[in-house]
């Protein structure tokens, strides 16, 4: 699941005309740079939501086989969005990517199925240490307890990448929510779990976030 849907207000006028998805990174849509993500670890259902210009984002994304998930009367959030998604994806574990990030190094989603251990995991969360989080305007979201188990702190910044069980989505009654609700449950019960991505990540939230994406990119080595 490509979160997609959001009206990318922090970028200005770069996204008066288009979502922010389609904003160009180092000569590419930020969306294509997530999509490569997927394809790369062999994910074979892509789904992503769109509420904010939609039709432009259909129109990229479905000469690509991925499919649409629309949100038309209000943004659903991303809690709200991936439940509405679920009859495209199915009923197993799903990935969840943000599409305004760009990546170096391990590919996430690789990272993640490598650390994922179901029968005691409601969600994993790839994280990063603040200190090397570029692009990222604000304190740490997690700390890390000795097993791996994640509880609320300042230590470690949320990726946009997880891996997240989905059968605590339906036991929240709003419509519009964030995961933010089921990771706080799933902290409650000790099934909320992290790891960190071994590479570099920017976020591509303002239209300064383009050029240090840019320059993390150029950085970095040939594989």
């Amino acid at each position: 699941m490509i979160f997609a849907a959001g009206f990318g207000t922090r970028m200005g006028a770069l996204t008066r005309d288009r979502p922010k998805p389609l904003v160009e990174v180092a000569g590419r849509p930020l969306i294509d740079h997530a999509l490569d993500i997927a394809t790369a670890a062999d994910v074979s259902t892509v789904v992503a939501n769109l509420h904010y210009l939609p039709e432009m984002l259909a129109a990229h994304l479905a000469p690509k086989g991925v499919k649409l998930s629309l949100e038309t009367d209000a943004i659903l959030e991303t809690g709200g969005g991936l439940r509405q998604a679920l009859p495209l994806l199915g009923p197993h574990p799903v990935f969840t990517l943000n599409s305004d990030a760009v990546w170096t190094g391990a590919n996430p989603l690789d990272e993640l199925r490598g650390a994922w251990t179901p029968e005691r995991m409601g969600a994993l969360l790839l994280l990063l240490d603040k200190h090397q989080a570029r692009g990222h305007r604000g304190t740490g979201d997690f700390d890390l307890d000795a097993e791996g188990r994640i509880i609320r702190g300042s230590s470690y910044v949320y990726s946009g990448a997880q891996i997240i069980a989905t059968g605590p989505l339906a036991d929240v009654p709003e419509t519009a929510f964030s995961l933010n609700v089921v990771w706080n449950r799933l902290i409650a019960e000790g099934r909320l779990y992290g790891t960190i991505h071994r590479g570099g990540w920017c976020d591509v939230g303002s239209p300064e976030g383009i050029a240090e994406a840019e320059a993390l990119l150029q950085a970095a080595p040939d594989v």
